[in-house]
């Protein structure tokens, strides 16, 4: 099976042009292609032109159909001729080639790239038209502002006094922002030597806290002995009692066995014992133990306390001194 292909793709110059009248002119371009027995001719022809201010003109043109532009105002010569497109006639001799399965896709994709080229060709004459509309507009603004006279008028003056009303107020603010600093570092000292006192007053009251603590400590042992005491003291005395019962009962029982016996006896018994001056004796030793003890431990706890409640007192004057002084100088 044979093929009779022949596609042949002739760019035309481009020329571009700029004289007084600022004009430019497009690109051309065509093809031949075919498949089979038969053969066409497809064309691609892009042109536009620009003439300067107010006029501008683009046409597109593929195969039968063609697109046209619209262009007004002063319209000048749209630049050099397309040169005219030889062809080989040797290249037109048909030619035996083998069936390609990517040849509709190959042309599918120099269609697509042909459609891409001639979008970007029209994108980028309408960027260069527009750019040079801007130009032109700059430039006659430019020359309509060079032509304009400018005239000095009270505004300067103004806008002077102005300008030194401001450096006078500049120049005061700078005064009193030095008068302000040197306020601040003096301030700034006072600050710390407050924050110093109070510190050392801090310290001063957890040192009497402590001392406090370390007195309650030996108070409540001083307390803890005076119960043990007590605690002795109670059980001498029911073991007195104890001991005062035998010797009734022992007494009683000798008394039973001898009241039927009568001896006369005449004796000297300077060992008497007297059981209640004993125990009377033992209580009123505990007695004077426990109470000297109570009145040391009192008198102790009562004259730390008191040397605590001095503290302070003398402290909390110091301190509620100090919070003045702090919120007298925050006040100011």
């Amino acid at each position: 099976m044979s093929l009779r292909a022949l596609k042949t793709t002739t760019y035309s110059n481009v020329s571009s042009s700029r004289g007084p009248s600022q004009g430019f002119s497009s690109r051309s371009f065509s093809g031949y292609g075919g498949v089979g027995s038969g053969s066409g001719r497809q064309s691609y022809n892009v042109r536009s032109s620009y003439g300067g201010v107010g006029s501008c003109g683009a046409a597109v043109s593929a195969g039968g159909y063609k697109m046209g532009g619209m262009g007004g105002g002063m319209a000048h010569d749209m630049g050099a001729p397309i040169t005219a497109v030889t062809v080989n006639k040797s290249l037109l001799a048909p030619l035996n080639l083998e069936i390609d399965p990517n040849i509709q896709m190959v042309r599918t994709q120099e269609k697509e790239q042909i459609k891409t080229l001639n979008n970007r060709f029209a994108s980028f004459i309408d960027k260069v038209r527009f750019l040079e509309q801007q130009n032109k507009m700059l430039e006659t603004k430019w020359k309509l502002m060079q032509e304009q006279t400018t005239s000095r008028s009270n505004v300067d003056s103004m806008f002077e006094t102005y300008i030194g009303n401001l450096r006078r107020q500049l120049d005061s603010l700078g005064n009193e922002k030095v008068k302000l600093e040197s306020d601040l570092h003096h301030i700034t000292g006072l600050v710390q030597d407050f924050k110093n006192k109070y510190e050392d007053e801090i310290n001063k009251r957890n040192e009497c806290e402590n001392n406090f603590v370390l007195i309650k400590k030996d108070t409540d042992a001083a307390y803890m002995v005076k119960v043990e005491l007590d605690g002795k003291l109670d059980g001498l005395s029911d073991e007195i009692e104890f001991l005062r019962q035998i010797y009734d009962a022992e007494i009683s029982e000798l008394q039973g066995q001898i009241k039927d016996t009568s001896v006369v006896v005449e004796m000297d018994n300077s060992r008497v014992l007297d059981m209640d001056a004993i125990v009377a004796e033992v209580r009123a030793q505990y007695e004077d133990i426990a109470n000297r003890s109570r009145v040391e431990a009192e008198s102790w706890y009562q004259s730390k306390y008191a040397e605590m409640q001095q503290s302070v007192g003398t402290y909390g004057d110091d301190l509620k001194s100090t919070k003045a002084e702090v919120a007298d100088m925050n006040r100011r």
